[in-house]
């Protein structure tokens, strides 16, 4: 499987802060915002990864991240000019996915709990399509998924102005190959863009949609605004300072997974200031 990240667009609900960078490329804490994904996809074991960036921003996630060989990956880079939808990633991607199955993660988008690995390595073998749902207070701002009292998935609507439950469907996705070809079929919606709704959809309509609650410890949490990027910040610290572990500290996983060695860890440390994230680097090999 190979994963897509969706960090276009031009953050207009974070200006000035996003006048001259990319929100994904502002910090959540000690790191910046895109860790966060790419670490989500590597716990999925998903090594290969494209990340869809403005054209203003690409040399700027070039500079951070390079060809990914550092953490035994390989990053590709592709440019989406206007913010066109979430399905869009499947058309601007699919020379990269090739015959492979897919996942797609928003680049704002911050996923963090117990099992979660295990729980998404699961999904690399998809037959058809795999989502989350989530119980939000606020399900009008996102993508929305009803169940019957079997939980059974009955309609999907992208932010519905009455909503029919409390579960959003968050910026998390698995799919089988087939979704490269769907995606080129879906019409702009009335926004104008193409949703990643009408792609699940067909998915639902064919009986191939997978809908997963995510449990009560899963941590989601959506950065688009000021303040719940200020709340991200605060909960990773909180994680970081009382159980002494980093969030999306991507080397650490590339080490824990055996993508890098002992050496390529000492060798990613030299020259480094030592600031508290290296300062934990350091102890990793231990």
């Amino acid at each position: 499987m190979k994963g897509i990240i969706l960090a276009g667009g031009n953050g207009s609900r974070l200006a000035p802060m996003t006048t001259a960078v990319s929100k994904q490329l502002l910090p959540i804490y000690d790191k910046p915002l895109i860790y966060y994904p790419i670490a989500t996809l590597m716990l999925a074991d998903i090594r290969e990864q494209l990340i869809i960036t403005s054209p203003r921003d690409t040399e700027a996630f070039r500079n951070l991240l390079g060809d990914g060989s550092q953490f035994g990956m390989t990053f590709d880079y592709a440019t989406q000019d206007l913010p066109r939808g979430l399905a869009d990633a499947f058309l601007i991607g699919r020379n990269f996915v090739g015959d492979s199955k897919v996942a797609l993660a928003l680049g704002d988008n911050i996923f963090h709990g117990s099992g979660l690995g295990n729980q998404l390595t699961k999904l690399t073998s998809v037959d058809g399509a795999h989502i989350f749902a989530y119980k939000v207070t606020d399900p009008e701002n996102y993508g929305v998924v009803e169940f019957d009292e079997n939980h059974q998935v009955i309609s999907i609507e992208e932010k519905p102005l009455v909503p029919k439950s409390n579960f959003a469907i968050p910026g998390l996705y698995f799919y089988d190959n087939d979704v490269l070809d769907i995606a080129r079929e879906i019409q702009p919606s009335a926004r104008g863009e193409l949703e990643i709704t009408s792609i699940n959809e067909i998915y639902l309509r064919t009986g191939k949609l997978f809908v997963e609650i995510l449990p009560r410890g899963t941590a989601w949490l959506d950065t688009g605004t000021p303040e719940n990027m200020l709340a991200a910040s605060m909960y990773v610290k909180v994680i970081e300072d009382r159980q002494g572990y980093k969030l999306a500290c991507l080397e650490e996983i590339a080490y824990r997974k055996g993508w890098i060695s002992q050496r390529d860890l000492d060798s990613r440390l030299i020259g480094l200031t030592s600031n508290s994230y290296n300062k934990y680097l350091t102890q990793i090999g231990d």
